[in-house]
């Protein structure tokens, strides 16, 4: 089994457009959340999101690349070309040949789908335009990135919800592990955010709407947010043999299912999975120091998640830290465990630990160090990423310190 380092990140969400951005934000405690801007707001009762601010797509895209690109697309391949060129790697050859490139998202072109009810259902046209399933397709972003990387290997689309990222980033990890591919390109995007995104969610009645306060007694739902996160995830010796610059070690990965429930979640099935991910990677419970928590600012997810810490880490679950960066950058759904790994970076190459902000009082149900309010200089030697969809489906990925 080969070892799996982290040789390039990219990133574009409400936090910043950059992975160093994005870092100085999370190091400062910085709220991406604010009023929601589009078309129609006004009739949504949740008019809050963590919205990407100061993007013009005419700065980034030709008209045919535009016709031809949903936003959560085009978040996808900025995030991938950042990525690129901070790994250094030359794509070509044999290795364009077994690289792929492994993307999550839910919802998929939820705005071009969106515009388009639109147009035929409010508007009365009976003609759409001709690219309008390749803007919605789920694989449009994982397409796009295989076609302007030249990547021909093993090359999908990853959709469960709000796991659909870390799932993805696992499946990567486990094909460069296993030696089927040199280099992944992974991560997950998402851009839900549109007046059928937010008006869909409202359904579900879980939504905030003032503020995402994860693991506090005052909370009152989640904050959608959008973005997208993309990683070179290579091949230890490979990336080792060009002296590259290696962020992070992809220890290890697990994926359970609670198979109870569509919308409640389960304790044993995130413990399961939390557990699982140690032992793939053969690490002790008291070598984590850091978790980046699901933590999504609902009654239902926050105590369930603390539980399943304690059930896994017993008394060193005192001892480690846990928090929730969605209060910073909102839930972004298929793309937030990819946006939240960025966080285990920061505490294993930093030695910053990411708050959860907002916080106003203890839950006596979430007894843990949830880091309230303001960064922590700590050593994290092990840290977890965890995510818990709807559906059941859970992935949780470990990485470690290089």
């Amino acid at each position: 089994m080969k070892r799996v380092a982290i040789t390039g990140a990219g990133t574009i969400n409400a936090l910043g457009h950059s992975v160093p951005e994005t870092l100085s934000a999370m190091a400062e405690g910085r709220c991406g959340i604010g009023p929601l801007k589009f078309r129609d707001v006004e009739r949504l009762q949740v008019q809050i999101g963590a919205q990407v601010q100061g993007y013009v797509e005419e700065d980034h895209w030709s008209r045919q690349q535009i016709a031809l690109y949903d936003r959560f697309t085009q978040f996808a391949l900025i995030a991938a070309a950042q990525a690129v060129d901070q790994s250094g790697l030359s794509i070509d050859g044999e290795l364009a040949d077994r690289a792929g490139v492994i993307l999550g998202t839910s919802g998929g072109g939820l705005s071009t789908q969106d515009e388009n009810f639109r147009v035929v259902y409010e508007e009365g046209k009976n003609r759409v335009h001709p690219f309008v399933v390749p803007r919605l397709m789920a694989n449009a972003a994982t397409s796009h990135v295989s076609m302007i990387h030249g990547l021909r290997g093993p090359s999908y689309a990853v959709s469960t919800a709000c796991a659909s990222s870390n799932h993805a980033m696992g499946q990567a990890f486990q094909m460069v592990r296993s030696g089927a591919a040199p280099v992944m390109l992974t991560g997950g995007s998402e851009a839900m955010l549109c007046f059928g995104g937010v008006k869909a969610w409202e359904g579900l009645r879980v939504m905030s709407r003032d503020a995402c306060r994860p693991f506090c007694a005052t909370r009152n739902g989640m904050v959608q947010g959008e973005g997208a996160a993309v990683y070179v995830f290579e091949d230890w010796d490979h990336a080792m043999a060009r002296r590259a610059e290696i962020l992070a070690e992809v220890a290890g990965f697990a994926m359970t299912s609670d198979a109870s429930d569509i919308v409640m979640p389960s304790q044993d099935g995130a413990s399961r999975a939390m557990a699982g991910a140690l032992a793939d990677a053969g690490l002790a419970h008291e070598e984590v120091g850091y978790i980046n928590a699901h933590g999504t600012g609902t009654a239902a997810n926050d105590r369930t998640e603390c539980a399943a810490i304690a059930q896994v880490f017993g008394d060193h679950a005192a001892r480690l830290m846990a928090s929730s960066t969605k209060a910073m950058h909102g839930h972004c759904i298929g793309g937030t465990g990819a946006i939240e790994l960025l966080a285990c970076i920061l505490a294993l190459r930093d030695d910053v630990v990411a708050p959860t902000i907002g916080h106003q009082k203890a839950d006596p149900e979430c007894p843990l160090d949830v880091v309230p309010n303001e960064a922590r200089d700590a050593r994290v030697d092990v840290a977890l990423s965890n995510a818990f969809a709807f559906g059941g489906l859970n992935a949780v990925l470990a990485l470690r310190r290089v």
